[in-house]
């Protein structure tokens, strides 16, 4: 699939939902800064490689009583924060992801050739 075949045009009412519910849950009552707001992005994903180093499926959804847990649903937070903020500062979301999608097809094949 190419890039104008894509539909993401819901990112940004994802962004204005996510964040509509973060300040309804009083999560904007005290600024944060943009500090905390990357330590709790890396805190989900944290979460997610604790799921997979206590042996949980990569597509495993299990239930801490009424709440998901596992690595779509940490991994779903990371997303979850992330349109949370961008809502707050009114990113345009969809237009970024556009933009660098379309730098990264012009990008030549393993590109710096960095390894980790």
């Amino acid at each position: 699939m190419n890039l104008n075949e894509m539909s993401i045009k819901e990112l940004n009412a994802l962004c204005e939902a996510a964040h509509a519910n973060a300040i309804n849950k009083g999560w904007y009552e005290e600024p944060r800064t943009f500090g905390e707001i990357i330590a709790l992005c890396h805190s989900e994903l944290s979460e997610a490689l604790e799921d997979h180093r206590n042996g949980r499926g990569l597509t495993e959804i299990y239930y801490e009583g009424e709440k998901p847990c596992g690595i779509p649903t940490e991994l779903a937070d990371v997303l979850i924060r992330i349109f949370d903020f961008c809502g707050h500062v009114c990113i345009d979301l969809e237009e970024a992801v556009y933009e660098k999608m379309a730098y990264n097809a012009t990008r030549s094949h393993k590109h710096g050739g960095k390894i980790i």
